[in-house]
């Protein structure tokens, strides 16, 4: 089959690969039919890159045709149109029972000391082979696998993969009241969809903020009050406290993370990382890895004294300066974590339906072949014609 694989550094191409199998009694195998490229696939292009093997298979954002599966799967049946979320859930440990399926104890990578297993994202979740490619083995099936209705397009469904699971997550997170106000750090896909998930769960003001004049238009476009963080983190906190008498929001988002701008030694550590021997970088970012923090230290400043901080841009470092003393006096709430996508989606997926309540069928700008990849992660990664969200089309 043909797949969308990493080469090195900032190097994915496609490439021919053996066709998944059946390996399991648990297992599925699906054709994929769509395949969203993430953000979080830039980390692997480079900042998380000596955690990658040449030839690992890319993507977490599939869904497709069941195919084929194995003789202990009872929920699902060839023939059958699923959803596939990012991460690999049993569905019947403590975890999963308590709605935490991203800290899955069946699949939980413990040689890495991390938690659920994920598709397509390097040996810290487990090597998995992803979805950008023409077929998936889906393992835990019956409980990983989401069934979504036979009509309607992918675009209507796939982003129930990761992006608004993701997106949910963060604003439940966030706890914002009703008629409340949250500021969203980072205007790109999942930054976006938090603020359409903010408005339509009632929040009272969102304020997007992103230094790309594209992406705070397309927010606009849906009802957000949008900032130009170029302008200066002083005079960006200072508006939005204007708008929300000069308290700060009740809640800030942090859609950015690790490939936020920030402080050139930062960006210099996790470069240097990257050339260095495989093992040695590895075990380098493992213990000393460094994050880019503006973000978040922006939304530490910006979030109102007994406000919450729900974090859903990914951070890698492991020797990342806080501001504790900050974060103790303000009184501030911090909630964090990947995304629990089987916990929220009875919650989303009624909102899929011919009235596009979020906004989905719209919300990709590109749909391209595999054979498109190394093109998409590189415009993907610098921004550049207006490439936002790219669903690749196996």
């Amino acid at each position: 089959m043909k797949a969308v694989v990493w080469n090195g550094t900032r190097d994915v191409g496609t490439a021919n690969v053996p066709d998944p199998r059946i390996e399991d009694s648990g297992d599925a195998v699906i054709r994929v039919t769509s395949s969203g490229l993430c953000g979080s696939d830039l980390h692997l292009y480079e900042v998380l890159s000596p955690f990658m093997r040449p030839g690992d298979i890319l993507g977490h954002e599939p869904m497709g045709v069941v195919e084929e599966v194995g003789g202990g799967v009872t929920s699902l049946v060839p023939g059958q149109r699923v959803v596939v979320p990012f991460q690999i859930s049993c569905g019947h440990c403590v975890m999963c029972r308590s709605g935490l399926q991203s800290q899955c104890e069946s699949t939980q990578v413990k040689e890495q000391g991390m938690g659920a297993a994920l598709f397509g994202y390097s040996e810290l979740y487990g090597s998995v082979p992803g979805g950008q490619a023409e077929y998936l083995r889906v393992p835990h099936a019956d409980n990983t696998a989401i069934p979504v209705p036979p009509e309607g397009p992918d675009d209507r469904y796939v982003f129930l993969s990761d992006v608004l699971a993701t997106a949910w997550q963060a604003v439940r997170y966030a706890d914002v009241p009703e008629g409340g106000s949250v500021a969203v750090l980072g205007l790109g896909p999942i930054g976006d969809m938090c603020c359409r998930v903010a408005g339509h769960l009632g929040a009272g003001q969102v304020f997007g903020v992103d230094p790309v004049p594209e992406r705070r238009a397309r927010a606009a476009s849906r009802g957000a009050e949008v900032f130009d963080s170029s302008e200066g983190t002083d005079e960006l906190v200072q508006e939005i406290r204007d708008r929300t008498d000069g308290r700060g929001p009740d809640a800030v988002i942090d859609a950015v993370g690790m490939e936020a701008a920030g402080h050139g030694s930062a960006k210099f550590a996790q470069r240097m990382a990257s050339f260095l021997p495989k093992g040695t970088a590895a075990k380098m970012m493992e213990t000393a890895g460094v994050d880019r923090l503006t973000a978040l230290h922006t939304a530490i400043d910006l979030v109102r004294r007994g406000g919450t901080i729900s974090l859903i841009g990914v951070y890698g470092g492991m020797a990342d300066p806080m501001p504790m003393m900050t974060l103790f006096d303000k009184q501030i709430q911090l909630r964090m974590g990947q995304a629990n996508v089987r916990r929220w989606t009875p919650e989303i997926l009624p909102l899929l339906d011919d009235a596009d309540r979020l906004g989905v069928e719209d919300f990709a700008t590109h749909h391209l072949s595999l054979d498109d990849a190394p093109t998409a992660y590189e415009k993907f990664q610098k921004k550049q014609d207006g490439v936002f969200k790219v669903l690749f089309r196996p």
